[in-house]
């Protein structure tokens, strides 16, 4: 069967999808690295695809989203060489059907654009897009459908490593909710602050948004800790962990006409 591989390239994951028509029929999520040759992100996508019974050979399409400058030459190459096709990379420049209203497009993530056409698609707008990854992001769309801007924070992992890296008595903790906000132990206490506070900041921000706005919105999550976060806050009322997959799926039907 014709496949179609999306691959969200963020600074810690890459997030790779197999679609069969509009159907997600795989996913795999791999560490990032700046270093991996052509060769080496061909056979890891290779083995992926095989190990799903997926034939590689069936590859009609790459469309990659990449928030990594350093790592496009290589995965140029991968497309070319292992799936002779020539990949699709997301930025300001091609026709989304979403106008940006950056002051400076190309300064937006291209993982942000993405984000907002696959939420208008589905939730329709005003919306606002959630993304915990390595950076925490809050994406803005208006009521006519248009790209504003957003926030941007430190993502929940970065914070907790930091702790640990920079206070010498505090541990490296696993991040889920602790069961008080008071914590009675150092790592309850840092669970508390962490999660609890992420989920208290998001809150407070998309507050903020409604009434800049002038109106409220419906309010999504994405992204690895999507889930975990958004049980503890008031305002996030869906949790879509593949919406880049999507994203990535409308541009290029959009981009190909396929």
């Amino acid at each position: 069967m014709p496949v179609l591989i999306v691959m969200d390239v963020g600074n810690t994951n890459i997030v790779v999808g197999a679609f069969d028509g509009q159907e997600l029929v795989e996913h795999w999520r791999v560490r990032t690295d700046r270093e991996r040759t052509a060769d080496e992100h061909g056979l890891l996508v290779t083995h992926l695809l095989q190990y799903a019974c997926l034939p590689p050979e069936g590859v009609k399409g790459i469309i990659i989203s990449n928030v990594v400058p350093p790592m496009t030459d290589a995965l140029l190459g991968m497309a070319r060489r292992f799936f002779h096709v020539e990949p699709i990379f997301v930025s300001h420049e091609l026709d989304l059907g979403v106008p940006i209203r950056y002051h400076n497009p190309s300064e937006v993530g291209a993982d942000r654009l993405v984000n907002a056409v696959a939420a208008i698609h589905k939730y329709g707008a005003p919306a606002i897009v959630v993304d915990f990854g390595t950076a925490t992001t809050l994406d803005v769309i208006s009521p006519l459908g248009e790209y504003l801007g957003g926030c941007i924070m430190a993502g929940v992992g970065i914070s907790a490593e930091a702790l640990f890296r920079t206070a010498a008595r505090l541990p490296r903790i696993e991040l889920v909710a602790p069961p008080h906000v008071i914590g009675r132990t150092t790592v309850e206490a840092m669970q508390s602050g962490i999660l609890l506070g992420y989920a208290g900041a998001i809150d407070a921000l998309v507050e903020r948004i409604h009434k800049e706005l002038g109106c409220e919105t419906t309010v999504v999550a994405t992204g690895g800790l999507a889930e975990r976060i958004a049980a503890e806050t008031r305002t996030i009322q869906h949790v879509d962990p593949w919406l880049t997959l999507e994203g990535l799926r409308l541009i290029w039907e959009r981009v190909t006409g396929d």
